[in-house]
């Protein structure tokens, strides 16, 4: 664009190349982990609205225009709460642990793309980078559980960790197939790859996008990303009935907001990655006016929203699982019908009937 054109030569005559670099890096992060942490903050606001709906209750009215600031009062509230650190705690790695759960479900966004060359980074192992990226959550509640000192704890970081490599199996499978028909690790290649064939020449785009020749994989993941995320149905390490409340259960004030804002920035990464794996990333459903009128970022913000909805759908129509329950369906059922698929698709590329040419 002329204007960035312009943006980047006044900034380096300003104060030169290299410090301008570092300056622009800092500005594009701050464009995207800003609009990010919005929209963590009013997901807590859109879940209470959504379940208080299908609960056929009007969910925050109060703060705001129909209780619009109810995200900043929380946030508010939090800020002003003591935080207490058990005595007998490991202080440094029970202060780090919650950032260390928050941190890797922001980092991951530098290999997101928005829109066409609309990416901080567009590496070539983008894929790559978010698998292994999002792997470094569950060190955060590991330490949490075993920092506090606390056996409650200490259970509740243990099953999560059990429960969230379970279900990170089953999605990286799902990822590798996705990889596999795509040809790249590239997510900015991946969603172009969803830009091509029959439907998409004649202008239904939808119909080219990996939904449909992948959709018993598009189901695990969405339900595995639930599972990955502790959500409900799969809640069983925070459910009160069961461990108190996980392994943040000796945490207060921000820490418990930390982990809070984790779980919630977790659940929009994984829905923007469903986005671009199978639901065509920035491209409009069809290829005619007035939906090519709509720019790219928005159209992936309204799949993101779409699947981060089902998130709370769930919450508020299904019965919580048992724990077992919870690890059979990962390891008896995910793990072996993606590696089967997997296969079947590979044995599917190789013949006359292949559609990913």
């Amino acid at each position: 664009m002329d204007w960035l054109s312009t943006i980047q030569q006044f900034g380096e005559g300003l104060i030169g190349p290299t410090a301008w670099y570092v300056v622009w890096t800092l500005i594009k992060i701050l464009c995207i982990a800003i609009p990010i942490i919005l929209c963590v903050a009013y997901l807590t606001y859109w879940e209470r609205k959504m379940i208080g709906f299908m609960h056929v209750r009007r969910g925050p009215t109060r703060v705001g225009y129909r209780g619009l600031l109810q995200p900043f009062a929380d946030v508010f509230k939090l800020l002003t709460k003591e935080v207490i650190v058990p005595a007998n705690a490991n202080r440094l790695l029970f202060v780090l642990a919650p950032v260390v759960t928050l941190m890797p479900a922001l980092a991951a966004w530098a290999v997101m793309p928005f829109g066409p060359e609309m990416v901080l980074a567009d590496v070539n192992a983008g894929l790559l980078y978010i698998l292994a990226i999002t792997s470094l959550g569950v060190y955060g509640v590991v330490v949490a559980g075993w920092s506090s000192n606390s056996k409650y704890a200490l259970l509740g970081g243990l099953r999560a960790a059990a429960q969230v490599l379970s279900y990170e199996l089953a999605i990286g499978f799902v990822l590798v197939t996705v990889l596999l028909v795509s040809g790249t690790l590239n997510l900015s290649g991946i969603v172009m790859s969803q830009d091509s064939g029959m439907f998409a020449d004649k202008g239904v785009n939808f119909l080219s996008w990996n939904w449909l020749p992948l959709l018993p994989l598009f189901v695990v993941y969405v339900i595995s990303a639930v599972a990955e995320t502790n959500r409900h149905p799969f809640d069983v390490v925070e459910g009160e009935s069961e461990i108190v409340a996980g392994p943040m259960v000796e945490y207060s004030g921000m820490g418990f907001a930390l982990f809070f804002l984790g779980e919630y920035a977790n659940m929009i990464l994984l829905s923007a990655l469903a986005s671009i794996m199978f639901l065509g990333g920035w491209l409009p459903p069809v290829d005619y006016a007035p939906f090519t009128w709509i720019p790219g970022w928005l159209w992936l913000g309204l799949k993101t929203f779409v699947v981060v909805s089902m998130f709370v759908w769930f919450r508020a129509t299904f019965p919580r699982y048992r724990y077992d329950q919870i690890m059979r369906l990962g390891w008896k059922v995910f793990i072996p019908l993606t590696g089967i698929w997997l296969v079947i698709v590979a044995i599917w590329m190789q013949t006359p009937l292949n559609i990913w040419n």
